[in-house]
């Protein structure tokens, strides 16, 4: 098995004061920190972006070559 080491790098980024309160309240009731909070987030938002991507390129697979008529008839009897 290989290990690979990560490397953290340190930024630094506005945020407005509001947000930051809400920030801190959560990561209290979490008990974790900002940056573990944030790292978080950020990775959420990259799934979430990933799952629209697949989903914009689903759409336009579908919208180049669309479903024939009676293609999916035969799970109509499946549907609840």
């Amino acid at each position: 098995m290989i290990h690979s080491e990560v490397f953290m790098k340190t930024i630094q980024m506005p945020i407005d004061e509001p947000l930051l309160d809400e920030v801190d309240h959560v990561i209290q009731d979490l008990k974790t920190t900002r940056s573990a909070f944030i790292r978080s987030a950020l990775q959420l938002a990259l799934q979430k972006y990933s799952i629209s991507k697949l989903e914009q390129q689903h759409t336009e697979g579908y919208e180049r070559h669309p479903a024939a008529p009676g293609e999916f008839d035969i799970w109509e009897s499946e549907q609840a």
